[in-house]
């Protein structure tokens, strides 16, 4: 399950680590709640995860790489049902009781344990190359920009149009199905803001007065999101001269894209002397985190990671999994942005937001 190294702990949380970081951001339960009877908010998050199993079962049917797909696809819908359902009997079990985090390494672990290694290939491979045939008209649009804070929200608004993108989600996995996703009518179509948290205005206040020196950026799918979201801004960092580490996932999840594919796009990106778009990228970085699932706890990061983060000034975590569905309230000790579009009901309310609504959070050290 986990990355073959130890995992220590991300360099620049707010220490005491133990005492001050709690990866999930939505609390399931409190200590005054019956431990052995399921809260209404578990309940709520169980059936969300039950509702994703007829759409991870149908990737996993269409899995080429493993004998007897759909007989095993079918094992898998049943399993980890089973134990979706014996956690609202009794949330002790399993490992519970449950969290964000337990119920997507539960989902991934029979998904493994049955051969599936990563029943999203096929899609990835797919909305890369697309992503990638777009990449040069995106960044050229950005850098015929001239004012400087309305490019930084233009890379920002990339960063939230791409991260619609997510086939964790079931309905944009059944709008995904359809008709696919447009890059640009995403960007033009983001809800209105002010959105459910936004500090834009503030982080571009500082973009113009101070750049950093060196941002990591936690990345999330494949496809739109890194290619036209993340890879745009990273760029933008590296052209003023500053260095970029991008963490992506040790082994496959979902559509998140993976730290060996992540290298393969950026090496397909680049041209003959190394350039991006016409933009040294000598000073970028891509890092294994060590981690295997949609969300993050950066209590348990890989030892790479954590020595090439250690002298960062800007912590960049994207995604609702990584972003908001953990980390929001992370505490760094650096300048950090908590950015993604929110594509749960269940997470709307619990912000008290819209659907499709977008977080920027922007916290100064």
């Amino acid at each position: 399950m986990e990355s073959s190294s130890p995992s220590v702990p991300f360099p620049l949380l707010q220490a005491p680590v133990e005492s001050t970081y709690r990866a999930c951001t939505i609390p399931y339960r409190f200590p005054s709640d019956n431990p052995r009877k399921a809260t209404p908010v578990e309940i709520q998050w169980i059936e969300l995860f039950l509702k994703s199993v007829p759409s991870f079962k149908q990737r996993a049917e269409n899995d080429p790489t493993v004998a007897d797909a759909p007989t095993k696809a079918e094992k898998f819908a049943q399993r980890y049902t089973t134990m979706l359902e014996e956690m609202k009997k009794n949330p002790e079990s399993h490992g519970g009781p449950p969290d964000c985090i337990l119920l997507c390494r539960l989902r991934e672990l029979v998904l493994r344990e049955l051969g599936f290694r990563d029943i999203f290939k096929k899609v990835k491979d797919e909305e890369n190359a697309k992503a990638m045939s777009l990449f040069e008209g995106v960044v050229r649009r950005n850098d015929e920009i001239e004012d400087d804070a309305k490019r930084a929200e233009n890379l920002i608004r990339g960063i939230l149009a791409g991260n619609i993108f997510d086939l964790g989600s079931a309905q944009l996995a059944e709008v995904f199905a359809k008709d696919g996703m447009s890059f640009l009518a995403s960007c033009q179509n983001l809800v209105s803001r002010p959105w459910v948290i936004d500090d834009l205005d503030a982080f571009k206040n500082k973009w113009t007065k101070k750049s950093w020196e060196k941002a990591v950026i936690f990345v999330d799918n494949s496809g739109a999101d890194v290619i036209l979201g993340i890879l745009p801004f990273a760029r933008e960092l590296l052209r003023r001269g500053k260095k970029v580490i991008l963490a992506a996932n040790d082994m496959p999840s979902i559509n998140d894209v993976t730290y060996p594919e992540l290298l393969e796009i950026i090496n397909k990106l680049k041209d003959a002397d190394g350039k991006l778009a016409g933009v040294d990228a000598s000073e970028l970085l891509v890092a294994n985190s060590g981690n295997d699932l949609p969300v993050i706890d950066l209590s348990s990061v890989s030892p790479e990671l954590a020595f090439v983060a250690n002298d960062a000034d800007l912590v960049v975590l994207e995604g609702m999994g990584r972003a908001i569905e953990t980390n929001l309230y992370a505490q760094m000790k650096c300048d950090s942005i908590k950015i993604g579009m929110v594509k749960h009901p269940e997470v709307a309310q619990f912000l008290g937001g819209r659907l499709y609504d977008c977080v920027f959070k922007f916290n100064e050290a």
